[in-house]
């Protein structure tokens, strides 16, 4: 079984929506919210596509929106994995 790490979303976060302006992806952001992290709905979209393609997991655009930081992203798509 697969899993995601914070390292997977942080390369998944720059790749959909490129890089913070500040270098606020550095170091632990398991709980630090996306509007800090300089990431906002539409960049939270495209990290949701990415993940359905990569680890096949759908997150609906209604609850991506709803997830404000890494960890609660990492949760979902971690229980989800576990239940396939």
């Amino acid at each position: 079984m697969t899993t995601m790490t914070t390292e997977d979303l942080r390369r998944v976060l720059i790749e959909c929506a490129g890089e913070a302006e500040q270098d606020v992806l550095s170091g632990d952001i398991a709980d630090v919210e996306f509007d800090d992290l300089g990431y906002d709905s539409l960049a939270l979209m495209e990290t949701a596509a990415r993940i359905a393609q990569d680890y096949g997991v759908q997150i609906p655009d209604e609850r991506i929106v709803e997830l404000r930081t890494p960890r609660e992203v990492l949760e979902l798509v971690n229980n989800s994995l576990a239940q396939s």
